[in-house]
């Protein structure tokens, strides 16, 4: 797509996420899917999250539209599925602060956290296996603690300081506290789709590992995990978007 494309693409995204926060929400269920990593950093373990979300947007038909909105500090692109849509966003900041961006889009969109899906690589799960989890805790990961803190989640306040300080893995930073937009109500569970990475022999080599690019062969491997993650992940949404229009 040419610079005019992409001019028209981000004046028609800025213009929907205008209806979006400020007319009502219409019939079909609205969702928000964040895939967390580090931005400047493709390929690597640690923002498997953001691979994900890109495969998905090429499955939707969106994978043109991405826009960045300086509101929430992300890029973002909107799609359908069925009746509902989905707000597909990738952090502009550090893995450590992705919370804030995911928080703030959450407020934009009128979203609380039930509502919103995480995707993020897993170290205790081998690569190749996927899996859906509602809530729990963020077991050393400071992307999904990030979110949590901000969005009030389940089990924000279960802080479990690991080993290293690497982005997204190391002790709470002061910065993630719950952010100002944050809402008050009692804590909510948050879905995760969390993706496979396997883990390093030694311990003291997370970092190096994380940040680390895959290797080939594990590129050849990724592919099929995409495809998997994307269809777990869409049929649990039309799953919920059905239950949620059909009433109790």
């Amino acid at each position: 797509m040419g610079p005019l494309g992409l001019s028209r693409a981000g004046l028609w995204l800025s213009r929907a996420m205008s209806r979006c926060v400020l007319e009502p929400r219409l019939a079909g269920k609205r969702w928000l899917v964040a895939g967390l990593g580090n931005p400047g950093l493709p390929g690597t373990r640690h923002s498997v999250g953001m691979a994900v979300l890109g495969h998905l947007a090429r499955r939707l038909g969106v994978a043109e539209s991405w826009v960045r909105d300086r509101r929430c500090a992300a890029d973002l692109a909107l799609a359908s599925l069925g009746d509902a849509q989905l707000v597909l966003l990738r952090p502009r900041r550090l893995m450590n602060l992705n919370g804030h961006s995911v928080a703030r889009a959450a407020e934009l969109f009128g979203l609380t956290a039930e509502e919103v899906y995480l995707v993020h690589d897993e170290l205790d799960k081998p690569l190749g296996k996927v899996a859906l989890k509602l809530g729990g805790s963020a077991r050393g990961h400071n992307g999904v603690r990030s979110c949590m803190s901000c969005l009030n989640s389940s089990v924000s306040l279960r802080l479990h300081p690991a080993p290293s300080r690497v982005a997204g893995t190391g002790p709470p930073t002061p910065l993630l506290t719950r952010a100002p937009w944050a809402p008050l109500a009692p804590p909510q569970a948050m879905p995760r789709l969390r993706v496979g990475i396997g883990r390093p022999t030694h311990q003291d080599a997370v970092q190096a590992y994380v940040l680390g690019r895959f290797s080939p062969a594990e590129q050849e491997l990724l592919p099929p995990v995409l495809e998997r993650a994307a269809d777990l992940l869409l049929d649990h949404i039309r799953q919920r978007s059905q239950e949620s229009s059909s009433g109790p």
